[in-house]
């Protein structure tokens, strides 16, 4: 992978991430936090809804949780449940080469996923639970200003538009544009496409119709100043590094001879924030090399790209997701594999 499909890859990831940061807390102020209070007040409804999103194919449900979770919405157990459950861009894959099995292991993962997240909750340790972090809260005011759409004013809020306003509906317009001509995203029509077009399309209403107080406040500073540049270049980062690190593996030979060996570097890779080295395990499962126990830690241990946001938003809470991910998919993989499977 050269230079500029790691950018296109870093810019892509940050635009949805900062997208469904707006929608947050466009619904939260819109709501008046009731519709994400609720959500918050219910861990098993967390777990449900975490689950849900982590197992559709793809990094955008896992990557929606890692902004709920930002903002405090949801729990370390909610974001865990998602992470175990979501099998990143592999899903496409595994629905492509063998739709049954596939169809049946992103249930078992949407199920172990929320034991998990409970488990989480429950038992562990506050000690080693990540502090939270200070930029979490989502704010809601009492004042007319934070209306979400004041009608019969959007328009005058054009004549002239203000440069917070007019640089983020130009912004998601080029993005948009650039989806459409497979500059960014996906090369073909299909789900995902349409799925990364509508969430543009929802962040341009968001920008071009909020009021310049809910607009610059809660859009601007909050989203764009404070976590924008940071989850780009930490992606950036992690992406560019991967490439480099990809020159020197060479997994198949010891994944089709020893499976035991398999399975511990399937878990060890997982902990990779990166689709592409996780589809050699899809594709060694689909050819028979090896067993459902290698496909399973692999799809519960790594996470797409769903977690490399959350670097910027809390590294602590990166690697205790990534250690009980580890935990669960190394024990699930070893009974399965002790049993013959």
């Amino acid at each position: 992978m050269g230079v500029v499909p790691i950018l296109q890859q870093a810019l892509m990831i940050t635009a949805f991430v900062a997208v469904m940061m707006l929608a947050v807390e466009y619904l939260n102020v819109l709501t008046r936090g009731v519709l994400l209070g609720a959500l918050a007040g219910s861990p098993w409804r967390q777990y449900l809804l975490a689950a849900f999103l982590g197992a559709t194919p793809g990094c955008l449900g896992a990557y929606a949780v890692v902004a709920l979770y930002a903002h405090r919405r949801v729990g370390l157990g909610a974001l865990v449940a998602a992470m175990i459950a979501t099998s990143g861009d592999e899903t496409f894959v595994m629905l492509a080469l063998f739709p049954r099995e596939a169809l049946l292991l992103m249930f078992g993962l949407a199920v172990l996923g929320m034991l998990s997240g409970w488990m989480t909750d429950r038992f562990l340790p506050d000690r080693l639970r990540p502090p939270a972090e200070t930029c979490a809260a989502l704010e809601t005011h009492e004042v007319d200003a934070c209306r979400c759409f004041p009608r019969g004013e959007v328009l005058a809020q054009w004549r002239p538009p203000s440069a917070y306003r007019g640089t983020l509906v130009v912004a998601l317009a080029v993005i948009a544009g650039a989806i459409v001509t497979s500059q960014l995203g996906p090369s073909g029509w299909g789900w995902k496409r349409i799925t990364l077009l509508l969430v543009m399309a929802a962040g341009l209403f968001i920008s071009a119709t909020v009021p310049e107080h809910f607009l610059e406040e809660h859009l601007w500073r909050h989203v764009v100043l404070r976590h924008v540049p940071r989850i780009f270049l930490w992606t950036l980062a992690v992406l560019g590094g991967l490439v480099v690190l990809g020159r020197f593996s060479d997994l198949t030979t010891v994944a089709s001879e020893h499976p035991w060996g398999a399975l511990a570097t399937a878990s060890v890779v997982g902990l990779v924030p990166e689709s592409g080295p996780h589809l050699v395990f899809v594709t060694m499962f689909s050819k028979g090399i090896v067993p459902l126990s290698v496909l399973v830690a692999s799809s519960i241990v790594q996470d797409g790209h769903g977690m490399l946001p959350l670097l910027a938003a809390s590294k602590r809470a990166f690697v205790a997701v990534k250690l009980i991910n580890l935990l669960v998919g190394v024990t699930a993989g070893a009974i399965l594999l002790s049993v013959g499977l």
